[in-house]
């Protein structure tokens, strides 16, 4: 037997695949690269996110300063405003209490009706119990409100100190409202029926030869 030949099938062979495993390296590490391309890029897109979500929380903040300034001011301005409607509510009240002293000093002399109330013409007599003395005290209504809307303090005092000391009869406002519901049942439509009524409480449907319209003829009478 010729073991040369034996050891020669033994002999150990360079392996077939060197250069297959060296592509195989060169194609892990392509792909190890491709891996971290793109978590540079995820991490890269998450920052600019971030970035712009930064930005708009910043803005937001800015807007909300802003608010919480100009509603503080609105707060400072409401309270100074507050503030100035007390103090002239606390000078209101002390006016009235020296009108009501006032008057209960004059209500033991006489002297009551001189100051809480100006007499008035006996040639124009009243059509029904309290009526010149309503009239009065409406348009000392209207001018106390009216005073108090242009800040005229003190001709709202005196006249509220006026209501005060005097309360309404009520027979005008009384009658008013009763002819205010006779127009409104009757559609606001000077009628026959509506004609008929009027004349019973003694009040004129017609100025000369022309018609009034009802709200012309409260007015005219109440």
């Amino acid at each position: 037997m010729n073991f040369e030949e034996f050891l020669d099938d033994e002999a150990p062979k360079a392996p077939a695949n060197e250069e297959t495993a060296e592509e195989t390296s060169d194609g892990e590490d392509a792909d190890s690269i491709d891996v971290q391309k793109a978590v540079v890029e995820s991490l890269a897109a998450d920052k600019a996110e971030q970035a712009e979500t930064i930005a708009a929380l910043r803005a937001e903040n800015a807007e909300l300063r802003r608010n919480i300034a100009e509603l503080k001011k609105d707060a400072a301005a409401l309270a100074e405003r507050a503030e100035a409607v007390k103090r002239q509510m606390s000078e209101q009240k002390t006016a009235l209490e020296k009108v009501g002293d006032v008057l209960a000093i004059n209500a033991d002399n006489g002297l009551s009706n001189k100051v809480s109330l100006l007499d008035r013409d006996i040639d124009v007599p009243d059509r029904f119990v309290g009526e010149t003395r309503d009239h009065v005290i409406e348009v000392v209504r209207e001018a106390r409100d009216k005073a108090e809307a242009e800040g005229r303090l003190r001709r709202a005092q005196v006249l509220e100190g006026v209501l005060a000391a005097n309360e309404p009869e009520g027979t005008l406002a009384k009658k008013r409202a009763a002819l205010e519901k006779l127009f409104a049942e009757n559609g606001s439509i000077v009628s026959g029926p509506v004609i008929e009524q009027l004349e019973k409480m003694g009040i004129s449907h017609k100025n000369g030869d022309e018609y009034l319209l009802p709200a012309e003829i409260i007015n005219r009478n109440y």
